[in-house]
């Protein structure tokens, strides 16, 4: 999983705010000047406890709610922008007409001066627009 420099300052700082306690109150690792072996960051959700830390492990744990056990981390979610969001949804005739479209253009009749036969779909290029046109005005 890969963090944002955000993210890892955010843990560092948790880190250093719940760790830095625990450390002044165990003299023996105070004093030591050797870091823990063990770090874990953690996520709990809904009524899971986190778990303890062992010896001189550091453990930092995230509660966060029951709902979101199963989703894409925050960091990981793609937002839809309002421009390339489909009005009404879109509908599987739509997606496969614009797939068509897409097709069109490597086909025989695609009205292109590459491949073979690419002239000859010309016509019902205008077809085609002239169609759209016409149910674009009603």
């Amino acid at each position: 999983m890969t963090t944002t420099p955000a993210l890892r300052l955010l843990s560092l700082i948790a880190m250093l705010a719940f760790a830095a306690p625990s450390l002044a109150q165990d003299d023996s690792l105070a004093m030591s000047s050797q870091p823990p072996e063990k770090f874990s960051f953690l996520i709990a959700y809904g009524q899971d406890e986190c778990p303890e830390a062992d010896g001189d492990e550091i453990v930092v744990c995230a509660q966060e709610p029951e709902a979101d056990r199963y989703r894409v981390p925050k960091e990981l979610r793609e937002e839809l922008k309002e421009e390339d969001a489909v009005v009404g949804g879109g509908s599987w005739a739509s997606a496969v007409e614009g797939y068509d479209d897409i097709a069109r253009l490597n086909r025989p009749n695609s009205c292109s001066a590459v491949g073979s036969n690419g002239f000859t779909g010309c016509t019902s290029a205008m077809l085609r627009q002239w169609f759209a046109e016409r149910r674009a005005a009603q």
